[in-house]
């Protein structure tokens, strides 16, 4: 990575805003539909609405005829109508029509801002870029193979952006997690680093091993656990994160930065089904019953581990807050990796 100026090496992490020129996840498909929603990403209020045809758009959430929400409205064929005086505006943010215009006047000449948006994965991905999107967004390819199980757990937190990544990035915090975590005893093997991103390898004890048609089992029955050593690798790619455990578990954090105190994140957990054969040679029909059918099989699991993080990102976050300037003492290099990264992306784009 080419070196840091001064200015950047010595900003505050914890008041970092975000690099615009990325896709972030907004919503989850199935949370967006002809009723328009409003979503909120670093301070920008948007409202998601589907069209006639299914096809999602983002507008600024606003009518700018007396800036109440435009996301108390509806949906009218492809345009989406404010609730209050019913003023429509098409996808690109043009004032389409007002239901009391007299003859002689004309449309207002108002334009709202659009945002480029796009459903892919399961999710509705946002670019928050002035500039059209030069980078594509991060996607999740096992979201629609027959061979992985999904969870999805959401994350609300009071907290800034930076203080989730770390937790993510942080493999020792897994002894906040006792019986909840997939693994234990892990250490820091090696990192790699670049402008975009920050792979951090450690070696872990991995609980489950899904291997035999019981295995699902090892996630409700702590007996049945045992441990052996896997490759546990953590990577920051800005702005979201990755997981793998060995060859049975991959998990995903996509981020929705909200503001300097406030966090939304998608934590999307897959359980591997690769190893047994036998299943995939049954007809496609049934492998996508048995994947629908144990969509969600590690909730608890999942929600109990947003629930003991957030209770400590937060704690972090009110700590910065009343004392600013009182230092931490970390030990895990990877962490240093991952402010580096913020700071650079921020400062260079």
């Amino acid at each position: 990575m080419s070196s840091l100026s001064p200015t950047v090496q010595t900003r505050d992490v914890r008041q970092l805003g975000i690099n615009p020129n990325h896709w972030y996840v907004v919503a989850r498909s199935s949370e967006v539909s002809n009723q328009p929603i409003n979503v909120v990403l670093w301070g920008q209020a948007i409202a998601l609405y589907r069209d006639s045809t299914g096809k999602i758009h983002a507008l600024e959430d606003r009518c700018p005829h007396r800036q109440v929400k435009l996301s108390h409205g509806q949906v009218i064929g492809n345009e989406l109508e404010c609730a209050y005086h019913g003023w429509r505006f098409n996808s690109t943010g043009e004032c389409a029509a007002v239901p009391y215009l007299a003859e002689n006047q004309k449309l207002p000449n108002c334009q709202l801002r659009h945002y480029p948006v796009t459903e892919k994965d399961g999710f509705i991905w946002l670019f928050p870029g002035k500039d059209q999107p030069s980078v594509e967004p991060l996607g999740l390819p096992e979201w629609e193979h027959l061979n992985y199980i999904a969870t999805v757990s959401v994350i609300n937190t009071q907290a800034h952006y930076s203080y989730l990544i770390e937790n993510l990035m942080d493999m020792y915090h897994g002894h906040l997690h006792e019986d909840l975590q997939a693994w234990a005893e892990a250490s820091l093997q090696d990192i790699d680093e670049d402008n975009h991103r920050v792979d951090a390898h450690y070696i872990a004890q991995s609980y489950y091993k899904i291997d035999k048609i019981w295995s699902i089992s090892q996630l409700f029955f702590p007996a049945l656990r045992r441990l052996h050593p896997e490759p546990l690798d953590v990577s920051y790619v800005y702005p979201h994160w990755v997981s793998t455990l060995g060859k049975d578990f991959k998990i995903y954090c996509l981020l929705c930065p909200i503001s300097e105190t406030e966090t939304k994140a998608y934590l999307i957990h897959f359980t591997s089904l690769n190893a047994f054969w036998r299943l995939h040679k049954l007809p496609v029909w049934f492998r996508r019953f048995i994947k629908d059918s144990l969509f969600g099989a590690a909730q608890k699991l999942l929600d109990g581990l947003v629930v003991q993080d957030v209770k400590m990102i937060e704690e972090e976050q009110q700590a910065y807050l009343q004392n600013p300037h009182r230092r931490n003492f970390e030990l895990n290099r990877a962490l240093v990796s991952v402010q580096r990264l913020m700071r650079s992306q921020v400062e260079h784009g």
